[in-house]
């Protein structure tokens, strides 16, 4: 026996007055509905209702039932009006788990803007570095990947994007610009040091036919395994660095950056935000995402256009 379903049905049959009443009400048949009492009525062990063909009343017994059973029922459509709520209004708590880059870079000057547009949603960002995210544990894990990026789990593509080369307008006033992959030895070069990497080398290819994979050699004078360092450093004018292009967008925009050796490119990169679940996704998950989605590529369409300048 459903036993909600039951209270329920007796709540309704003593509120409609009758069983065919709360039938109707209720869109289920009449039998259903006095098979659902009597179930009732024989779990509790005692009679409800008083019934004949022309009239029904309560028995004592019912009516005690009835009024403890009517709160209870008023708290359980509160609950779930108000867990409806957080799933259909743009309201609530986001949390979110993203890697420190995509946090400092991509999601944190985003958030402004963001809250403006729904101050009702609180964003809850989790921000850390690990190998196996626990999905269910947020409504939104982004990840930063290759573009061999097949794991199974609920994802949505935000954005994919190349990394380039890139080195402050100051540094190449000083240095030069180099024309060639090969001019690079000529350059201070900082590096990202991954496990599968060679620290002398950057594998590159041209966006442009024809289409030309090379590994050139570089005097690497930074290695470090934190994008964000080797960020900083070229900001200040310290060397050339690889960086993809959601990330530096901003900086090239403003024009702090400037992309060298184009159209050489040193790798193809993309975002996912994976999901708990295709089920139940609030609202709020789907404005967050359709927002990060909008601003992430209205970004990389002016740094684009900022790289057209020559550097």
């Amino acid at each position: 026996m459903d036993r909600l379903q039951s209270m329920r049905v007796f709540e309704r049959v003593v509120t409609e007055g009758g069983f065919a009443a709360a039938a109707r009400v209720l869109d289920i048949s009449a039998p259903v509905v006095t098979r659902l009492v009597a179930d009732l009525e024989e779990h509790l062990g005692t009679r409800l209702l008083q019934r004949t063909t022309r009239w029904l009343s309560l028995t004592d017994a019912g009516r005690i039932y009835l009024n403890r059973v009517r709160p209870i029922l008023q708290d359980i459509d509160e609950a779930e009006a108000v867990t409806g709520s957080q799933t259909y209004e743009l309201a609530g708590v986001l949390r979110v788990h993203a890697p420190p880059v995509l946090a400092s870079y991509i999601i944190g000057p985003l958030l402004g803007r963001f809250h403006r547009s729904y101050p009702k949603i609180i964003v809850d960002i989790e921000v850390e570095t690990v190998k196996e995210p626990f999905f269910e544990n947020f409504d939104i894990t982004l990840l930063g990947t290759d573009m061999s990026f097949n794991a199974d789990v609920v994802a949505r593509k935000v954005i994919e994007c190349e990394t380039i080369l890139v080195a402050s307008p100051q540094y190449l006033t000083q240095r030069g610009s180099p024309q060639m992959p090969q001019d690079l030895m000529q350059h201070d070069c900082l590096k990202l040091k991954t496990p599968t990497s060679r620290p002398r080398y950057w594998r590159m290819w041209r966006t442009e036919k024809p289409k030309e994979v090379i590994e050139t050699e570089i005097a690497p004078v930074l290695l470090a395994n934190h994008t964000d360092t080797l960020l900083r450093v070229a900001l200040d004018d310290g060397g050339i660095t690889s960086v993809s292009l959601d990330v530096v967008a901003p900086y090239l925009t403003r024009g702090q950056l400037v992309r060298v050796l184009s159209p050489w490119v040193t790798g193809r990169v993309a975002m996912y935000a994976a999901l708990p679940s295709r089920k139940f996704i609030p609202r709020r998950t789907h404005v967050f995402l359709d927002f990060l989605v909008e601003e992430t590529r209205l970004q990389m369409a002016k740094a684009l256009d900022a790289c057209v300048r020559p550097g």
